[in-house]
């Protein structure tokens, strides 16, 4: 779809508000998924906090998501070239009790 709209010399025009601009910190992503989409809630944990509030929810469809996915690893292999390896520290076990709530 996306060269149909290149081929017949549309562009799309993007608008982004300050608010949007400003941006959201997040420091965990729970991913959950269905049949038909991809639900994708950013999380900002703060250390000794008993509670974490979802920030911001993504809802995608399966295409977008593998195409996110996609994206995401090619910046990540852009960025290491330019910086060097990114260090996966180990995180602290999530407990179990950790997850989506009707409070989000």
């Amino acid at each position: 779809m996306e060269d149909n709209n290149n081929e017949q010399g549309q562009q799309l025009n993007i608008e982004l508000d300050e608010a949007v601009a400003d941006g959201t910190y997040s420091n965990l992503a729970i991913i959950n998924h269905s049949v038909s989409e991809f639900i994708v809630d950013f999380i900002n944990v703060m250390p000794g906090v008993p509670k974490a509030k979802v920030k911001s929810r993504i809802i995608l469809t399966p295409q977008h998501a593998k195409r996110l996915t996609k994206a995401l690893a090619d910046n990540v292999q852009k960025f290491e070239q330019a910086h060097g390896e990114i260090k996966d520290y180990e995180q602290p076990p999530i407990p179990m009790n950790f997850g989506p709530t009707g409070e989000a």
